[in-house]
């Protein structure tokens, strides 16, 4: 069953998704599958797996000097794809982002998912280079997610990039892709931003994962006035527990979303790390319950830094 199906059927009152990240080169996976042992006890309805691209780290050699190099922190990401679905049955959704990618290693990811049978895609721009200002596409690469829609739908109709027919196009990739409750940090406003969110969903996006936030009213509001602006997909919450103190202040200026003011009236008492914890695990909880009262059937987590957090909520939530 697809990504799609999954949400569109609802099979259960209830379902919960995770992304997890590939470990850091040269680490290995025992830490990664320990985590999704954890995740995968909570049946998710999917996994999806970040991508990303590679960046600028300074060696410093003999004679004083530094040598600049990239290096891509984090590969790996359709290998575990194919790991996690193998080992675990569940389904899984990686990421394909234009950042790092050009047009033909965008067409390449989509032959090896194909070949291994993974068919759900969550498709993103990607951040920019830590080194630049703004987003500077990749030589022969995309600048936005909506042209990485389009070659993964020529793809779909049976062609590469270069206009040549597929012989064997084999089942169409679902595509999802991401949205902005507090709107991307580099739209104008918001109301620009959900234009974007709706080219996405006419040019074949089958749902959408927003960005994390910590105010509903943001999400309830944002649905909203996605629904009378006429997109209609699935608009999937993302939430993430805070887990550490560090977070506190790290995530919302991270991710560019606020902190309603029952949320910053209580991280002004946290003390240690566990304090932190404890208050993202009761704040995030009452999140879920007042989405769920609203109709909302289905949660997907960011779980990087929080796994034991997660799995905590989700006892609470699925013992209800």
């Amino acid at each position: 069953m697809s990504v799609t199906d999954i949400i569109s059927q609802h099979t259960r009152d209830r379902q919960f998704s995770f992304e997890v990240l590939p470990p850091l080169k040269g680490t290995g996976t025992d830490r990664l599958f320990a985590d999704i042992d954890k995740l995968a006890a909570l049946e998710p309805a999917f996994i999806n797996i970040t991508t990303h691209h590679s960046e600028y780290v300074y060696r410093e050699l003999a004679d004083g000097r530094f040598e600049r190099s990239r290096v891509r922190r984090r590969p790996g990401t359709i290998a575990i794809a194919a790991a996690i679905q193998q080992r675990y049955h569940i389904p899984v959704q990686p990421h394909v982002i234009c950042s790092g990618a050009t047009v033909e290693d965008i067409e390449y990811e989509l032959i090896d998912l194909q070949f291994l049978g993974i068919h759900d895609l969550l498709l993103l721009r990607g951040d920019k280079a830590k080194e630049d200002s703004r987003f500077t596409p990749t030589p022969g690469g995309h600048a936005h997610t909506t042209d990485l829609i389009r070659q993964v739908q020529r793809f779909n109709d049976g062609f590469f990039a270069d206009g040549t027919p597929i012989k064997n196009p084999g089942r169409r990739f679902d595509i999802g892709v991401a949205c902005y409750p507090e709107k991307h940090e580099e739209a104008p406003n918001l109301e620009r931003d959900m234009q974007y969110l709706k080219e996405k969903q006419d040019l074949g996006a089958q749902y959408a994962v927003t960005q994390l936030f910590f105010d509903n009213a943001k999400y309830f509001e944002f649905v909203e006035k996605a629904r009378a602006m006429g997109i209609t997909i699935p608009i999937i919450p993302g939430i993430k527990p805070m887990a550490k103190l560090s977070q506190l202040t790290v995530v919302p200026r991270t991710f560019h979303c606020d902190i309603p003011e029952p949320l910053a009236r209580e991280i002004v008492k946290c003390h240690t790390d566990e304090d932190a914890r404890q208050l993202g695990i009761e704040w995030t909880t009452e999140q879920c319950r007042e989405l769920y009262q609203h109709g909302v059937k289905d949660i997907h987590f960011y779980t990087v830094s929080a796994v034991d957090s997660v799995v905590e909520i989700v006892k609470r939530l699925k013992g209800e």
